[in-house]
C-alpha cells in the first residue's frame, strides 16, 4: 500500500496552459490534466494551480503530500521571488510562498527546462546517460542540467539559462531585422532567434507570408525557396548555439523538447551541423548524440512531479 508522500504531484506552469498531472513511485500516471493560464493575472494564476491540485484529488481520491511546480523561469535563491520569467507577470512574486499558503502543502519550484532533463533523465530518451542537457523550444527558449540524477541550478540559480545569452557568431545583418530586443531587456538573446515565434518573424521580415511556424514548414515542404533558406539558417543557428553547450559541459545526451523541436528531420540534421562548432581535433571522433523528449510536451510536469524525489535539494 503507497502511502500519501509517495505520489508524485506535478504543475507545469505555462504561458498558455497548466498541466497538472499525478504520478505512481513507477512513473504510471494516474491523471493529467490542462486548463488555461489566467495570462496577466498572478492573483489568478494561483487560484487556477490551487483548483487544478484540488481537482486533481478528487479525481484520485489521493491527497497532494507536497507538490513539484515548473515554471518558466526560477526563483533567486537570496529573495525567493521570481525573476527571468517569459510569463512576466509573475516576475517579483514570491510564487512558491504564495503557492505554499494558498495550497497549504509544501512546494518546490525549478525551472520548465530544469524539469524537462529531470524528467528524461529519470525514464525518458536519456535514462541511460549520465549528464543530460535539455532544451525547450517552442515559444521561448530554455535549457536544463542534470548530472547523476540531481538537476544542476549553479550558484546563483542561474545555471543551464542558455536562452539569455547571445547567439555566437551573430552579426546583426545576418538575418533580416538584425538584433532583437528580448523580454529580459537584451538585444540578441539565443531565445530572438531560434523561437517559433522568431522564425516565423524571420520568414515576414524577409517577404514571406505566414501567421505560424507550421507555415513556414509547409512552405517549405512545398519547394518555397525563401522557407527553405529560413529553416536552414534556423539549424545552423541552432546548430552553433548547441555546439558551444558542448564546448562547455560536453553532454552525453541532448534531449530536444518543445514545438519546434517536432520540426522534420531536425535531430539528425543537427548532429552533424554541430561538429563544425565543436573545440576538436580533425581526427577527433564527435558522436553528438541528440534525441527528441520521450514524454514530448508532458515531459516537464512529469519532471516537476519528481522534484521531490531527488536525494539532494536542487
Amino acid at each position: 500500500m503507497l502511502t500519501q508522500a509517495e505520489y508524485g504531484y506535478g504543475i507545469d506552469l505555462g504561458g498558455t496552459k497548466i498541466e497538472g498531472v499525478v504520478l505512481t513511485p513507477d512513473g504510471e500516471e494516474l491523471i493529467r490534466h490542462r486548463i488555461p493560464t489566467p495570462r496577466e493575472d498572478y492573483t489568478a494564476t494561483i487560484r487556477a494551480i490551487a483548483d487544478l491540485v484540488g481537482f486533481m484529488e478528487r479525481e484520485t481520491g489521493i491527497a497532494a503530500a507536497r507538490v513539484g511546480v515548473g515554471i518558466p523561469g526560477s526563483a533567486s535563491p537570496r529573495t525567493g521571488l521570481v525573476r527571468n520569467a517569459n510569463s512576466t507577470w509573475i516576475n517579483g512574486r514570491p510564487l512558491e510562498h504564495d503557492l505554499r499558503d494558498a495550497l497549504a502543502r509544501p512546494i518546490r519550484l525549478a525551472n520548465d527546462a530544469n524539469c524537462l532533463a529531470l524528467s528524461e533523465s529519470i525514464d525518458g530518451a536519456a535514462c541511460d546517460a549520465d549528464t543530460v542537457f535539455a532544451v525547450i523550444l517552442g515559444t521561448g527558449v530554455g535549457g536544463g542540467l542534470v548530472v547523476n540524477g540531481r538537476i544542476i541550478t549553479g550558484a546563483h540559480g542561474l545555471a543551464g539559462e542558455w536562452g539569455h545569452v547571445p547567439l555566437p557568431n551573430m552579426p546583426d545583418s545576418h538575418m533580416p531585422g538584425g538584433a532583437r530586443r528580448c523580454f529580459c531587456g537584451r538585444r540578441g538573446c539565443i531565445e530572438t532567434w531560434l523561437s517559433g515565434p522568431a522564425i516565423t518573424r524571420q520568414y515576414r521580415d524577409a517577404g514571406g507570408r505566414a501567421a505560424r511556424l507550421q507555415d513556414v514548414v509547409a512552405a517549405s515542404q512545398r519547394g518555397e525557396a525563401l522557407a527553405r533558406d529560413v529553416l536552414a539558417r534556423f539549424v545552423e543557428n541552432l546548430a552553433g548555439a548547441l555546439g558551444m553547450i558542448v564546448n562547455i559541459i560536453d553532454p552525453e545526451v541532448f534531449v530536444l523538447g518543445g514545438g519546434v523541436s517536432n520540426l522534420p528531420g531536425l535531430a539528425e540534421r543537427l548532429a552533424s551541423a554541430i561538429r563544425p562548432h565543436v573545440f576538436a581535433s580533425p581526427s577527433d571522433r564527435i558522436d553528438i548524440d541528440l534525441r527528441l523528449a520521450r514524454w514530448g510536451d508532458s515531459s516537464g510536469v512529469r519532471g516537476a512531479a519528481r522534484l521531490w524525489d531527488m536525494t539532494h535539494d536542487i
